[in-house]
């Protein structure tokens, strides 16, 4: 088997959604209840239940899938979405926020990602920068505009570490880098998403800020957040992606 070969029957294997039930245009996620309220609002079926990944079509052809947490299961999801060759994918994924100004509940639209995870470096040399598609960003951050909020834009940390908050030689590190937030899957889904010639943005809601005394996350404040935040948040998503099947605009422009 091919490496097309692989992907078209990993797929499936993964999320348990027949591939030809793949759409156009594609929301990743890393929370159940993200893609729960994706199915209710369309009243489509959830695939993969019981399997390491969970997948959902809606009637209009946008489809979101569920990958789990992690640089690895970011580089596994866009590596299998080469058996669908997808015109689109956006990532709604949380992180901390790393300046003290940035509060929780702000969207951030990343320009980039630094490649702290180390999965990355699989795909593409080190000195290829972690970029998304600005045309689909630029979707997105007119979709948050029709609706009066704000969101910030600058570079994000991607990292494999979990519990990083109290070790003061990585934030000093991250200081002198001077980015807006960290996460564990942006700058993975930007790498493998180029190495696989795959449109790709993420739009990232800070759930906590671990730079300032008692800003850790916890079951409790991410909750929290979630109800706040977590509706508005998927539904700038849906709109941005079934915007732009709309539109048929190409977002999609170099062959390497």
């Amino acid at each position: 088997m091919d490496r097309l070969e692989i992907a078209r029957n990993w797929l499936p294997r993964y999320t348990g959604m027949p591939l030809e039930q793949f759409g156009d245009y594609i929301l990743l996620t890393n929370f159940d209840g993200y893609l729960r309220s994706f199915a209710e609002r369309f009243g489509c079926e959830i695939h993969g239940v019981g399997r390491p990944m969970q997948a959902a079509t809606s009637r209009g052809g946008l489809s979101m899938v569920n990958f789990g947490i992690g640089s690895a299961n970011a580089a596994t999801v866009m590596d299998l979405l080469l058996a669908r060759a997808p015109k689109g994918v956006l990532f709604l994924g949380k992180c901390g926020g790393l300046k003290k100004s940035t509060e929780i509940g702000h969207f951030i639209l990343p320009i980039a990602a630094v490649r702290g995870e180390g999965t990355s470096d699989e795909y593409l040399p080190p000195e290829v920068p972690a970029l998304p598609s600005f045309k689909l960003h630029k979707f997105v951050s007119e979709k948050i505009v029709q609706r009066g909020l704000e969101y910030r834009t600058g570079v994000v940390y991607t990292t494999n570490r979990r519990l990083w908050e109290h070790d003061v030689a990585f934030l000093d590190r991250l200081q002198r880098l001077t980015c807006i937030g960290i996460d564990m899957e942006t700058a993975t889904i930007f790498i493998v998403g180029h190495h696989n010639e795959i449109p790709r943005g993420a739009l990232l809601l800070v759930s906590d800020v671990p730079v300032t005394p008692d800003g850790v996350k916890t079951e409790d404040s991410d909750q929290a957040v979630t109800r706040e935040w977590a509706a508005v948040h998927l539904e700038i998503g849906i709109d941005a992606m079934e915007g732009l099947g709309e539109s048929g605009e190409r977002i999609k422009h170099f062959r390497y």
